[in-house]
């Protein structure tokens, strides 16, 4: 899939090609899309019309996830055989805005339509734009690596906004909204891309304009506001210097055309244009991929074939006669360091699960105004229902999560609420932050500590200490356990009525994140640079689809916090007090297997650093033979 041009007299900005700022916004608007809807799906099948019960849920969203990383592979070679990476990312667009407006309809059969359109066009989008951004470098530029680290910072842009804007104006105003937001956002991305160069700083502009607007008006909580300020001043910042370089010109019109031009014309079978048998080929996909995802079971059967079939396939590579030594070697540490890669994300896609859920049931998200004094027990009180009524008693009743949103879409107000003992300490008024916002701190957190990863490697390199590639996924990986180990002590640290300090939550992600700069930048370019150059795209195939068995796996995982809501209309989640327990214990099992993974991983770090055969490598670059380094910041790669 890598087609890289020989241009060399393309107009600049910083020494990057003007094209890179179209696609800078294309995909943030893209991502600003589908983290959108990411940030809203488990609630949504929770607490819309499907009334889903927890396991149902995770497994709904582990199988969807998992598609979504499944498919690029597929979308590529299409591209790369027929369509062309340009129009493959208009086809995608418009796929995922079609599912993220056919989100907003409360039907079964139109949800699980959505979710397989969405899927079938990020198999399009996602990789044939990153090929595009490659091909506007001449072949050898050594700019090409800061081209795709400023191309992810626009994917952690997107990121950020998203749960800001589509999760805060889903949970707030309904969910509908949230995903039209998602359609907006998508369509916008699809426009920047296509339309022609002075429409496309229009979008820039205006698009970010209203958006960075937006974030600042709907907001009233300080720290909230703090934060999307931050954000809003990025995007700000980025659609100005955008407008400035799309003064000097656009995405070129050859960037991203088929290799061959014929190639959709040409007949299948003698009858029907190429171009035309993929579309149609899509159109029949959608219904199987929709029941894939409902009948996740088959999903997870269909990963499991296809990772042994891949599996035997680079053994069988590995270990065949005319494989090398070091060949044979640096197979093994792809081998095994996929599969702890593969462990790590199927810890760290908690956070759109287990995690969001237990962000909302059991973090506590409010600044309260005040909190009930001893003297008002005996007396009653109006108050505006939030989170920090969870678990008291109303009504002779202790309130859960079902009956508070009742509460409020019912009286839209203030209510009277009869001060007990027990209620002593309890907050009043203030702001509770939405739960879906909290999906855009591991984003934020990239966006502020991307770039110190990167200079602290180059520090390191420079004194010949940098970690090798094996000792970076130990510390990924002991990162991510530590994370959840914050969050399982956050959740033995709960009050009584089973609420856990927010600064617990934001340790967690915080670490989460720096585990997530250890280990994702060098997990591609390890692939590019230890596989034999015959099998690579093989190979990568396979990291990919690693990685979509991950996803499967993070939502049987999610499973295991899954609690009851009864059945029926009677259907309830239950108290903090009875869940804080399931999640903590879930959580603290994560940070074990995730600690004990990375011990593994350090034992192992000798042996697989002798492996990849590094000397031969830097020989391989003195005779002008390596593969180029890739991107320095890997930060945001689903």
């Amino acid at each position: 899939m890598a087609v890289h041009s020989t241009r060399a007299h393309q107009a600049t900005l910083f020494g990057h090609p003007t094209g890179l700022f179209t696609l800078f916004f294309a995909e943030m608007w893209e991502r600003f899309s589908y983290y959108g809807m990411r940030a809203l799906l488990v609630f949504y099948m929770l607490k819309g019309f499907l009334k889903y019960q927890d396991a149902e849920a995770y497994a709904v969203y582990g199988a969807y996830t998992a598609l979504v990383y499944a498919t690029p592979f597929i979308g590529g070679m299409l591209a790369d055989r027929v369509l062309g990476a340009r129009r493959a990312v208009l086809l995608g667009g418009l796929l995922m805005a079609a599912g993220h407006l056919l989100m907003t309809v409360e039907q079964s059969g139109a949800f699980f339509t959505a979710l397989a359109l969405l899927i079938c066009g990020n198999g399009f989008f996602k990789p044939n734009i990153s090929t595009i951004v490659g091909s506007l470098y001449p072949e050898g530029s050594h700019k090409r690596d800061g081209g795709f680290t400023l191309f992810y910072m626009g994917i952690n842009l997107g990121a950020a906004m998203a749960p800001l804007l589509c999760g805060y104006v889903g949970e707030t105003y309904g969910w509908h909204y949230g995903f039209g937001l998602a359609t907006v956002g998508m369509l916008t991305g699809i426009a920047v891309f296509w339309a022609p160069v002075r429409l496309t700083q229009g979008l820039i502009l205006g698009g970010a304009l209203l958006t960075a607007g937006g974030m600042i008006w709907l907001q009233e909580d300080p720290y909230l506001l703090a934060i999307n300020g931050l954000v809003a001043l990025a995007l700000l910042v980025s659609a100005g210097v955008a407008f400035v370089a799309l003064n000097r010109g656009g995405l070129p019109d050859d960037a991203g055309l088929p290799p061959d031009p014929e190639a959709p014309r040409r007949l299948v079978f003698g009858v029907l244009r190429a171009d035309w048998a993929i579309y149609l080929g899509v159109a029949a996909a959608v219904p199987v991929i929709a029941l894939l995802v409902q009948r996740n079971a088959v999903a997870g059967v269909l990963l499991v074939v296809l990772g042994a079939i891949a599996l035997s396939v680079l053994l069988f590579e590995a270990l065949k006669p005319s494989t090398t030594r070091v060949e044979r070697q640096r197979m093994y540490v792809v081998l095994i360091l996929m599969f702890f890669s593969m462990l790590f994300w199927a810890f760290f896609e908690q956070a759109g699960s287990s995690i969001n859920n237990f962000t909302d049931r059991n973090v506590d998200r409010v600044v309260e105004d005040r909190t009930v004094a001893a003297a008002e027990v005996g007396t009653t009180i109006a108050l505006t229902p939030s989170q920090e009524q969870l678990g008291h008693v109303y009504q002779g009743e202790a309130l859960n999560l079902t009956r508070l949103e009742a509460m409020r879409a019912g009286s839209g107000g203030p209510v009277e609420w009869p001060v007990a003992q027990a209620d002593v300490g309890m907050g009043v008024g203030g702001s509770e932050i939405p739960a879906s916002v909290f999906q855009a701190v591991n984003p934020v957190f990239i966006l502020v500590f991307g770039l110190v990863f990167t200079w602290l490697w180059g520090f390191l390199g420079k004194r010949s200490i940098e970690p090798n590639i094996p000792v970076k996924f130990g510390l990924g990986l002991l990162q991510l356990g530590l994370g959840f180990g914050a969050l399982w002590y956050g959740a033995g640290q709960a009050d009584a009525f089973g609420m856990v300090a927010l600064g617990w939550l934001l340790l967690g992600y915080l670490l989460h994140t720096t585990g997530e700069l250890c280990l994702s930048p060098v997990g591609l370019s390890m692939v590019t640079r230890l596989s034999p150059a015959r099998i690579v795209s093989t190979v990568m195939g396979a990291w990919f689809l690693a990685t979509a068995f991950s996803s499967y796996l993070a939502g049987l995982i999610a499973q295991l916090t899954g609690v009851g809501h009864g059945e029926g209309e009677e259907a309830v989640i239950p108290i903090p007090q009875e869940t804080v327990d399931v999640y903590g214990t879930v959580f603290g099992q994560i940070a074990v297997a995730a600690i004990v993974s990375a011990l593994i991983v350090f034992a192992l770090s000798p042996l697989l650093h002798k492996w990849m055969h590094e000397e031969a490598e830097r020989h391989d670059d003195e005779e002008g033979a390596g593969t180029p380094r890739k991107p320095p910041v890997k930060v945001r790669s689903h």
